[in-house]
C-alpha cells in the first residue's frame, strides 16, 4: 500500500467545492525514508559539491565566481516562472545601459537583492534565523514594484489558491486552506531546526522544498522563495560555504520531471523518486559548475598573460581588466567611475583592451559607446 503524505479536505473557494492537500508533517512516514537507499546518490552528490568547493580556488578570487552564479540562479529561477531576461539584460541593467524588457529584468534583480539580504541575515550574529519571518521579508522583496506586488507581498496569503487549471475546479493541485498555513509553516520551522534527525542534509533539503512548495504559502512567488530555501539551507548546513551552485539551471532543464516528481509525492507517495531526483540534480549542477569556473579560470589567465606581455599595459589597464569578470558590460562612464580617474585615462585603458581583442565595442557608434568582455558573456550563457 503506498505511503499516504497528507489528507485531502474539501474548502469552498471562486464559490467552487474543491479538495485541497493538507500536507502531514516532515519527516515522512509509514513508511519512514530509508537512509541506505540513498546512500550512492547521495555520496555522489557530496563529492561532487567537494569538487567545486576545491576548484574555486583555481581563480584569484571567489567574488568572481559568486557574480556569475548567483547571477545565473537568480536568472534561471525567474526563467523557470516564465521570465524573458537573459543574462546579457541582466549586465547591461548593472552597468546603467538600457534594456528592452526592464520588467523582466527587474523581477530578476529583485531575486538577487532577496538572495543577497538573506545571506547577509544568515552570516550576520543578530541576524534572523531560517524562518518563516525570513521567508516572508525575502519575499516582499522579491515582489517589491513588479507585476504580481498587488499580490500580498512579504505576507502568507489569505485566500486559496491554486496551480494549474483556469479555476479552482480544474486546478492540477490545491495547496492548504489559507488558515492551515501558518501552523504547517512552523512544523516545518521546527523540521529544519531539528537535531535529532538520521537524515542526511541534502535529502532534507530536498524534503523541505517539497514541503514547502506543497505549502504553497504566498499568492506568488513560491517557486522562487522555493529554490532560495534551498541555497540557503544548503549555505546554512555547510554543505558548499559559497553558494556556486546554480540548481535552477538543472531544474529548469528538468522542468517537466521536476513538476512530475513534485506531483507524485502529493498523488502517490512517492518522496523517493523526488529524493532521488534532487541528488540527482544536485550532481549534476555541480558539475556543470565546476565544467564552467574550469573554464572561466583558463579563459582569465589566458587573457591576463596576453595583456601582462603588451609593452603599452599599465596600472589602469591591470586594474580595468580585473574589473571585468564582475563588471562584463561597461560604459567609458562606468569605468571611469570605478576606477576613480579621468575620461580620457578610461578611454585608453580600454583602447589597449580593445586592441588585444580582449574586450569589443558594440554600438558603431562614435559617442554612447559600449563595450563587453565577450568571450566571458559567452562562456557563463552557454
Amino acid at each position: 500500500m503506498p505511503r499516504t503524505t497528507g489528507t485531502e479536505i474539501t474548502t469552498t473557494t471562486l464559490g467552487e467545492s474543491v479538495r485541497a492537500f493538507v500536507p502531514h508533517p516532515l519527516p515522512p512516514a509509514d513508511p519512514s525514508l530509508a537512509p541506505a537507499c540513498f546512500d550512492d546518490l547521495n555520496r555522489q552528490a557530496e563529492l561532487a559539491l567537494a569538487r567545486l568547493a576545491g576548484v574555486s580556488g583555481l581563480v584569484p578570487s571567489v567574488d568572481w565566481l559568486l557574480y556569475s552564479a548567483i547571477r545565473k540562479e537568480a536568472l534561471l529561477t525567474s526563467q523557470i516562472e516564465g521570465t524573458q531576461a537573459t543574462l546579457t539584460d541582466l549586465f547591461d541593467e548593472e552597468a546603467g545601459l538600457k534594456v528592452s524588457n526592464t520588467d523582466d529584468v527587474e523581477e530578476v534583480t529583485n531575486y538577487l537583492r532577496a538572495f543577497r539580504w538573506v545571506q547577509g541575515q544568515l552570516s550576520d550574529r543578530q541576524g534572523l534565523p531560517i524562518s518563516v519571518r525570513l521567508l516572508c521579508e525575502a519575499h516582499r522583496l522579491l515582489r517589491n514594484g513588479v507585476r504580481g506586488a498587488g499580490k500580498q507581498p512579504g505576507e502568507l496569503r489569505r485566500s486559496q489558491n491554486w496551480i494549474g487549471g483556469t479555476r479552482p475546479g480544474n486546478a492540477a493541485f490545491v495547496p492548504p486552506p489559507p488558515q492551515q498555513v501558518a501552523d504547517l509553516l512552523t512544523q516545518l520551522e521546527r523540521y529544519i531546526h531539528a537535531v535529532d534527525v538520521d537524515l542526511p542534509p541534502l535529502v532534507r533539503v530536498a524534503l523541505i522544498h517539497a514541503q514547502f512548495e506543497t505549502i504553497h504559502p504566498f499568492l506568488d512567488g513560491n517557486g522562487r522563495i522555493g529554490r532560495l530555501l534551498i541555497a540557503t539551507l544548503m549555505e546554512h548546513w555547510r554543505l558548499l560555504e559559497a553558494p556556486l551552485m546554480y540548481l535552477s539551471g538543472y531544474l529548469k532543464q528538468h522542468q517537466a520531471e521536476y513538476y512530475r516528481r513534485l506531483s507524485a509525492i502529493r498523488s502517490d507517495g512517492d518522496w523517493e523518486g523526488w529524493v532521488s531526483f534532487f541528488l540527482e540534480g544536485v550532481a549534476a549542477a555541480s558539475a556543470e559548475a565546476e565544467r564552467s569556473i574550469i573554464e572561466v579560470a583558463s579563459l582569465i589567465t589566458a587573457d591576463r598573460r596576453r595583456l601582462l606581455a603588451s609593452p603599452k599595459a599599465g596600472p589602469t589597464g591591470y586594474r580595468l581588466f580585473e574589473l571585468l569578470p564582475m563588471m562584463p558590460r561597461f560604459s567609458v562612464e562606468h569605468v571611469r567611475q570605478r576606477l576613480g580617474t579621468t575620461f580620457p585615462t578610461a578611454s585608453a585603458a580600454i583602447r589597449l583592451l580593445e586592441e588585444l581583442d580582449i574586450v569589443a565595442e558594440l554600438t558603431g557608434q562614435k559617442k554612447n559607446r559600449v563595450y563587453s568582455y565577450q568571450a566571458y558573456v559567452n562562456l557563463l550563457s552557454g
